[in-house]
This record gives C-alpha cells, sequence and structure tokens, in this order.
C-alpha cells in the first residue's frame, strides 16, 4: 500500500470535511472558501463569521462601503446554511436586483435560486406546491411581493431572511412607514441580514429602525433612544463611547481604506472631451433656453416650470435629435388643445423620452380657451416649428462628432494597458439612445453597438434575446421572465459581441459590467449621486483595469463648464481609486434638490456674471456642508478605523489561505482513495481525474476537476453529490484497530516533529467529542498518543502524522489501550470544556449586558422625569425657605405639595417599572442560563498503533 492512506486517516479527512462546526468557529466557512468560484477576500469572511458569531445572535447589518462585495459576504453565510440543510431561506431585495442575485448565488456559489413574482407564484399555488418549504430552492423575491404576501411568509419558519439594500426600511420607526413595518412584522420572529452600504444617512434614529428590525429589543423604545443618543457628540465621550460600543456587536463596517491591501482597487481616471458647438448648435440653444425662461408660454405651465424646464434643458444638452422631438410633441399638445379644448400634461411632452423617474407635478387647471388666448397659441405653435426645424437641421451634431475622437483615443489607450475594447455610454434621453445607435453604426462600429434602457423592446433586443434563449435553453442561466432575461441577453452580449453598450439610467439600474473599463458620460446628470451610480457599474469589485470615465464639456456654454467644475472638483467623482466618499454624496439629502438649484441658476441668470456668481454663491454654500459632514461625528459609531483592523484582516487572510489548502489536500487524497477502482487519469499536479462511468444519474461520467471553474470539466466539490458520495463511503468504511507504519520523507514541507520520532513507535487513541446546547452543536477530536518508551505527545503530533504516507498496515489489537492514555484524555477533554465554557460564558454575558442596557433604556425617560420634578421640588422648597411674605409663601406652599405629590406619584412608577423590568431580566437570564447549558457526549473514533520508518 506505498503511498497509500489508511481507512483510518480516510476516516479523519471525510470527519476534518464534513463535521459540524460551532457558529463562532473561525474555520466555519473553509469549505465554502474551497469550492466557490470567486476568489474571496479576507474583511468578507470576517463579515460572514460576525454575522452569527454567537449562536444568540438574531442577525446582524452588514454595511460596508459601496464596493466591497456585500453579495459575497451574504453568499458564505448562505453556502454555509445550505450545507447544514438549513435551506428555508429568502431573500428580499428591490426588484431590478432580484435577476443579478439569482445568476451571482449559481455562478459563484452553487445554490440553486427561484425569483418569485406575482405571475409565477400563482401558477406554482395552481399546482399546489410549497415552494417556501420544499427546501430545494433559496427564494428571491421583490419588497413589494413580501409585502403582498406577508400572511403566507409569516406562516414559514425561517432559517434567514436577507434584505438586500436595506435601508428602504430605515425610517420603520414612523408608523407610516409601509415597507418597514410590513418587514418587521412578516419576519420578527427569524435570523436576519441587513445589506446597505448607508445605514445612517440623516439621522441616528435610521440606525435604530434598522437594528429594532433585527432585534425589537436591543434597544427601548425610539423615543428612549432619541433622547439618550440622537444629539452625543464626541464631546460627550461616555455616551458616545456607549452607543459605539452596543452597536459594535450588530453592525459591521468595512471601509475601502481599510481593505486596499489586499483589494486590487483599480482607479478611475477623468478624460473631458471639449468641444465647440457650432453656430446652428449654439443659436437654438439661445433660442430654446429664451423660450424656457420667459414667463406665461403655453408650452410650459407656470405650476410644472422648474420640472418642466428642468428636463427640457437636459434634454437640449443631450441632442439636438432628441430636442426636435420634444418640440413636435409640445406643438401637439398646443394644437390639441385648439382643437378639442383640453389641455393635455405639459409633463407628457417628455415622459416618453426623459428615462429618469421625476415626482410629476401637476399642470395649472385649464381655463378655458378664448380668441385672445387662440392667437397667442398660434404665435407660440408657429415659433415651436421654427425651433423644431433649427434642431432637424442639424444632422451630424458636434458633440457626437468628437464621441468618435474620444472613442478612438480611449480605445487606443485602453488597447495599450490590455483592456477589452468596451465602451459604456450612457445617455438620459431615449431619442440620444436611438440617434447615437445610428450615428456609431455609420461610424465605423456597424453590428457593434446594443442599447439598453427600460423596455429593451426594439427589433435588434428582440433578435439578440431569441439567440440568447437558443444558446442557453435547458439552463439554469434563464430564469423565465422575460424582463429580466431580457436584460441579461443584452449585457452577455456587450460581453461576448458588442463594443458600445449605450445605456439610460433606469435600465442599467443594478447590472454589473466589470468587464468594461470605459465610461462615457454623453449628457452629464447634474445629480452627483447618479453620477457615482453610472461609474459603479464598471468602477466595482472585481473590475481589473483602470476605469477612465468620459466627459463633454461644451466650451462655449459657461454654466455647462461651471457645472462640470463644481461635479469634479467639490465632489471628486471623476478621479481617485475610491470616488466620491460616503459623507461628501451623503451631504446632499437629495440629489433632486441640488439638480433644481442648478436649474434656478439656468433659469434666472442670463449674463455670464450673474452666472459665475450664482454659482459661486452655491460652491460656498456645498463647501459648508460638504466640511460639516466630514466633520459630523455620527459616522465615526461604525467606523473603527485603527492599525488592529488591518493586521487582524491580514492574519485572517494567511489563516483562511492555510485552512483552505489543508482541506483541498483532504479531500482530493481522500477522493482518490475512495474512487481508486473507479477511476483512471488521476493527475496530481492538476487535480483530475476521469470516472469513466455515471456512479448515479446526478452523478454523471467525465473530467473531474477539485473545486475550479473549468468549463468543460465537472467541479469535484464536498458540496456535489459525488462529493457528498465520497464522504459518506468513508464515514460508513469500518476502521478496525491497526499497526500502522508511516513514511515522512516525501511530505511537502518538512516536519520537525515528525522526523524526531523517526525509527519510533507508539500507541494513539482519538476520541470524538460532541458539545451541545439548546441554540449549538459542534464536534472535536481528542488525539491522544504516546511513545512506547511513555511520552505522551502532543495533539499535533497526530494531526500531522495523519498527513503522511502510510507504507505498510496490519492487524493489530489494541484492547485495553485507552488506559496508557488517560492522563493526555482527561487533560484534554478539560480544556476543550474550559474552551467552551468560557465561549458560552462570553454570549451569555454579552446577552444579559444587552438585556440590562434595555432595561436601562426602558426607565432612562421616566428617571429623568423624576430628577427634573426633585430639582423643581428643592428649588420651591428654597424658595419657601426665603419668602417672607405670607400670601407669597402660602403660594408657593401650595405649588410645592403638587408637585410633591407628583414626584411621589413618578416615583412610585419608577419603581414599580423597575421591579418589572429587573423581572424581565431575571427571567430572560434564567431562561438563557438554561438554553447555554453546554452537555457532551465522547466516544471512541480509532485506535492504533504508529511507527514512523
Amino acid at each position: 500500500m506505498k503511498n497509500s492512506i489508511t481507512p483510518a486517516q480516510q476516516l479523519y479527512y471525510a470527519w476534518d470535511l464534513s463535521h459540524k462546526k460551532s457558529t463562532s468557529d473561525d474555520s466555519r466557512f473553509t469549505g465554502v472558501l474551497s469550492e466557490a468560484k470567486v476568489d474571496m477576500n479576507p474583511h468578507q469572511v470576517e463579515a460572514a463569521l460576525f454575522a452569527f458569531k454567537s449562536p444568540l445572535s438574531k442577525g446582524a447589518i452588514l454595511a460596508d462601503e459601496v464596493g466591497l462585495g456585500k453579495t459575497i459576504e451574504a453568499g458564505i453565510i448562505l453556502s454555509e446554511l445550505w450545507a447544514e440543510h438549513k435551506r428555508r431561506i429568502i431573500i428580499v431585495v428591490p426588484a431590478s436586483l432580484r435577476n443579478q442575485w439569482n445568476l451571482e448565488l449559481m455562478e459563484k456559489f452553487y445554490l440553486p435560486s427561484v425569483i418569485l413574482e406575482n405571475e409565477s407564484y400563482k401558477e406554482i399555488k395552481e399546482l399546489d406546491t410549497n415552494l417556501f418549504e420544499d427546501g430545494r430552492h433559496i427564494i428571491i423575491c421583490s419588497y413589494n411581493f413580501a409585502i403582498k404576501h406577508s400572511e403566507e411568509l409569516q406562516l414559514v419558519d425561517w432559517d434567514l431572511v436577507v434584505f438586500d439594500e436595506a435601508h428602504k426600511m430605515r425610517n420603520v420607526y414612523k408608523k407610516g412607514n409601509i415597507i418597514g413595518n410590513t418587514m418587521m412584522n412578516t419576519f420578527k420572529h427569524y435570523k436576519k441580514i441587513l445589506l446597505t452600504a448607508t445605514p445612517l444617512q440623516n439621522n441616528l434614529k435610521e440606525l435604530y429602525g434598522l437594528i429594532s428590525i433585527i432585534d425589537p429589543h436591543f434597544f427601548s423604545t425610539v423615543d428612549s433612544f432619541n433622547e439618550q443618543y440622537n444629539m452625543i457628540t464626541t464631546r460627550d465621550s461616555a455616551k458616545f463611547g456607549e452607543l459605539k460600543g452596543r452597536l459594535s456587536h450588530i453592525v459591521h463596517r468595512t471601509l475601502r481604506q481599510q481593505v486596499k491591501e489586499y483589494v486590487n482597487y483599480t482607479k478611475r481616471t477623468a478624460f473631458v472631451q471639449e468641444y465647440e458647438a457650432s453656430p446652428e448648435e449654439v443659436q437654438l440653444y439661445e433660442n430654446i433656453s429664451e423660450y424656457l425662461q420667459r414667463p406665461g408660454t403655453y408650452g410650459i405651465p407656470e405650476k410644472v416650470r422648474p420640472m418642466l424646464s428642468l428636463i427640457v434643458r437636459k434634454i437640449m444638452s443631450s441632442s439636438a435629435y432628441a430636442l426636435s422631438f420634444t418640440l413636435q410633441r409640445f406643438v401637439e399638445r398646443l394644437e390639441h388643445y385648439k382643437v378639442t379644448g383640453e389641455l393635455l400634461s405639459a409633463m407628457s411632452t417628455v415622459e416618453n423620452d426623459y428615462e429618469v423617474t421625476l415626482d410629476e407635478e401637476k399642470d395649472e387647471i385649464n381655463e378655458g380657451l378664448n380668441p385672445a388666448i387662440s392667437d397667442a397659441i398660434d404665435l407660440e405653435i408657429a415659433e415651436l416649428r421654427m425651433y423644431q426645424e433649427q434642431a432637424k437641421s442639424i444632422v451630424n451634431e458636434t458633440k457626437a462628432k468628437q464621441l468618435l475622437v474620444a472613442l478612438e483615443k480611449t480605445f487606443h489607450k485602453n488597447e495599450m494597458l490590455g483592456a477589452p475594447k468596451k465602451a459604456l455610454i450612457f445617455t438620459e434621453s431615449r431619442r440620444t439612445q436611438e440617434y447615437l445607435k445610428s450615428f456609431l453604426q455609420n461610424n465605423g462600429y456597424k453590428e457593434k453597438v446594443v442599447c439598453f434602457n427600460g423596455s429593451n423592446n426594439d427589433d435588434d433586443s428582440k433578435s439578440i434575446y431569441r439567440k440568447w434563449l437558443s444558446l442557453y435553453a435547458g439552463s439554469k442561466r434563464i430564469s423565465g421572465r422575460t424582463i429580466i432575461d431580457r436584460k441579461q441577453a443584452l449585457v452577455d452580449h456587450f460581453r461576448t459581441d458588442a463594443e458600445i453598450m449605450i445605456a439610460t439610467e433606469s435600465g442599467a439600474e443594478g447590472i454589473n459590467l466589470q468587464f468594461c473599463s470605459l465610461l462615457v458620460n454623453y449628457d452629464m446628470p447634474w445629480n452627483p449621486q447618479r453620477i457615482e451610480q453610472r461609474i459603479g457599474r464598471c468602477h466595482r469589485y472585481g473590475q481589473k483595469f483602470d476605469v477612465v470615465v468620459v466627459n463633454f464639456v461644451n466650451q462655449l456654454n459657461y454654466a455647462d463648464c461651471r457645472v462640470y467644475e463644481l461635479l469634479n472638483e467639490k465632489f471628486n467623482l471623476f478621479e481617485g481609486v475610491f470616488g466620491s466618499s460616503d459623507e461628501v454624496l451623503g451631504s446632499l439629502e437629495s440629489g433632486v434638490d441640488f439638480e433644481k438649484k442648478l436649474n434656478h441658476i439656468y433659469q434666472t441668470c442670463r449674463t455670464e456674471r450673474e452666472i459665475e456668481a450664482a454659482f459661486n454663491q452655491l460652491q460656498s454654500e456645498l463647501e459648508e456642508i460638504i466640511q460639516q459632514r466630514i466633520k459630523d461625528t455620527k459616522k465615526s459609531l461604525l467606523e473603527n478605523f485603527d492599525e488592529e483592523v488591518v493586521d487582524k484582516l491580514k492574519i485572517r487572510q494567511s489563516e483562511d489561505r492555510d485552512r483552505v489548502n489543508s482541506y483541498n489536500r483532504h479531500f482530493w487524497r481522500l477522493a482518490k482513495s475512495v474512487l481508486k477502482d473507479l477511476i483512471t487519469d488521476i493527475d496530481d499536479e492538476n487535480l483530475t481525474f476521469v470516472l469513466p462511468v455515471s456512479l448515479k444519474s446526478n452523478i454523471p461520467s467525465g473530467t473531474y476537476i477539485l473545486n475550479k471553474d473549468h468549463g468543460d470539466f465537472h467541479q469535484l466539490r464536498v458540496t456535489h453529490p459525488l462529493g457528498e458520495y465520497i464522504i459518506s463511503r468513508a464515514l460508513e468504511t469500518p476502521v478496525p484497530d491497526a499497526s500502522i507504519e508511516f513514511e515522512v520523507d516525501n511530505l511537502s514541507s518538512r516536519q520537525v516533529l515528525l522526523e524526531k520520532y523517526k525509527g519510533k513507535s507508539g500507541v494513539a487513541v482519538v476520541y470524538k467529542v460532541k458539545a451541545y446546547n439548546e441554540l449549538d452543536s459542534h464536534e472535536h477530536l481528542l488525539f491522544c498518543s504516546k511513545t512506547d518508551d511513555g511520552e505522551n505527545l502532543s495533539p499535533d503530533f497526530l494531526k500531522k502524522l495523519f498527513e503522511a504516507n502510510a507504507i505498510n498496515e496490519s492487524k493489530w489489537f489494541g484492547d485495553n489501550v485507552e488506559e496508557q492514555l488517560t492522563e493526555s484524555y482527561e487533560q484534554q477533554l478539560y480544556d476543550l470544556k474550559h474552551d467552551v465554557y468560557s465561549r458560552s460564558e462570553e454570549y451569555v454575558s454579552f446577552e444579559i449586558d444587552k438585556y440590562q442596557a434595555w432595561a436601562e433604556d426602558q426607565v432612562y425617560s421616566p428617571e429623568n422625569e423624576v430628577i427634573a420634578l426633585r430639582k423643581e421640588d428643592e428649588a420651591l422648597k428654597r424658595q419657601i425657605r426665603k419668602e417672607r411674605n405670607a400670601k407669597l409663601k402660602l403660594e408657593l406652599q401650595e405649588n410645592e405639595a403638587k408637585i410633591a405629590k407628583q414626584l411621589r406619584q413618578k416615583q412610585r412608577q419608577l419603581f414599580d417599572l423597575e421591579d418589572e423590568c429587573a423581572d424581565k431580566v431575571d427571567a430572560m437570564t434564567v431562561k438563557l442560563r438554561v438554553a447555554m447549558t453546554n452537555h457532551y457526549d465522547t466516544s471512541i473514533f480509532m485506535r492504533f498503533r504508529w511507527h514512523i520508518k
């Protein structure tokens, strides 16, 4: 049996790969790290471990900064639960992210999931199938679906609930917040993970709201929380430290700066494509600007003038082509009014082109058509038609021609860097998208352009979709939902075939395009948050190249130049590794308000001097707000940026790497040993073998490769049916007592501990211990061994010995050998029990502290009321003692008596409340102690005699 492994080693390897680990075990996710198709970073493993580090944990908020892979953190947790057969899992996400989750779970973690929407759910219910309970799929649904089916979802005993973009529920403390309150009530009994990059946007009550969804007893009432914490500053160091300490147990946040040493973040670089509009374009701009600024027009009612003029300006900035269609709809609306007397919504003139979601305002009420109005409308129609003809006459637009120049330059630069020839062009106008597609196809990019928008319903998109359906027929990639699948088809087409994707805002929401490193803002949103979202499609975790951001600036338009200057210099959107920081973008409570401020400048300022003064004023206001936000102490509540964090992540990375290497080594040796008579063409270097004959319907024949994604091979992993077959065979194979001879010279790395015992022999007994309580269970091995000359050996000796090759095995009867190892066994069992007890005490201690803090929260406001009344009472008593006027003294005594009575009432209420809270804390503590009382089952795992050659 030279260079083989014994049944004892098989059993040890199989146990190591499959045994039940504690929720707090740092090696808990080793199997997930080994099998996943994506390389994981230590901060992601750290976050996943944090979420349920205690069996008493009800969940966590994972709040890493944008781009750090929160989906992967959730995927690690989901994979481990799936491996433990805890498979009642639901993920609630914004509708636009459903397919992304569906694909990433399968593509990165091999986790099957199903998207539930109203239509598909009806079909499933008609089949009388309870998809929630089948345990074969992770459920993915939108917030709206979860709200609509709340009653049914409450009936399921969920193992885990995940909320993505969880900040949508941050106002749950407000009674009118439907999303937050419905989600909290629906899933109140289950463990939850909340994912959000922005857990704290405006005030601390939002953080209170998110935490209350996970654990309603973490804090007391929102009023008590607000009174204690919402006004804290770093000057109130005790209160600040108290809150930060409490939050550290339920909110986990990693900053991009903390992980830059091992996450290869690429930079973003701005490339400004300046251009000078043609005289015809300048004239058109001036004509339309004057029309937009003119009061009393019928095309732009005063009620919607701010919003409508803003959109028309954006369409005008986008393209003359798009503007011509907008002007046509203005004309049609006024003509319809003349013919029918009905004035249609002015916003309808832009809604079919401009895709960004708007808060629509109602038009003014139509007061009727009289001859004077009719004549005025005729004049306005004629004017608009003239502008429309001007717009239509501009066929080859200056900006479009400069786009060709920009693409040529940046594609050449990317080619030098080895980046793919891909460009993502953003526009806010569907008509501009239409124009650019035609223009680019006629200028060197024929059949290389794909469009992406809210409907994706054009002929080319339909054709791409049909080909995609044919290509992936029968695969999990097809979800069966046309809108979602069509989006995915277009993204795949862009990745594999097209060179340019022209996308609108709403169309591109939620898609990941890390394979593209060139982004073009063909027209510039005025909302900085929207620009950051655009760039984030490409500049995100997984991007391999520096991202170039091309921006167009019309040099002849002073206001446009100042807008770009503001976006670039104040918001730092286009340069550096991280782009705009959370606090800078967060300084704008609403990007829409910022847009309105810019539009006000365009609408009211006519000269360059007026424009300059207005922009200087806006810039000054912004600087003050941004600096105040950066200094804001609230954000530091969630951040722990010190060297300890960075060092801890470095250690995590090293330990995870060692664990994965050991895991893979054990699995490979075990697979070869268990399947030795069933496989051929074993390649130890590339970790492949051939299974000539299918073992079961779900274990097909073919070439298998260990834990690597290879298009032509099956992936050999522990959770694959073949992996499960290997593990179960090894665990079921009897392991008789034996005498085993090991050879240590051929180990991949030198083992000094084993070399020391060359030529020596001894005995070994391995015990299996199951430690368990009501909330957690885990298995451990005790490695007891000694040499024939009586030297007790450390547990590490046997662990390292199991890595060696066995060169000989013979029968051996190990009767009463345990007696020789009693001392080692008892010491290891004592150490294990001590470790388990210490860990349990840590969890229990935190929970008791949490209960005590909750009780203190409960009495905080009543205590303050008592203190205030006592001060008032004492002040009145002092006044009474000093007062010489009998009448006034009597009045003061009457007032003091009332206050004293109120004080006694409040004190009694406070004492009752304190007793009530103390009773609750005592009851919860007793229940907790019982639940966390540990028990132990011990059995002999294997016995053998050893000799090292």
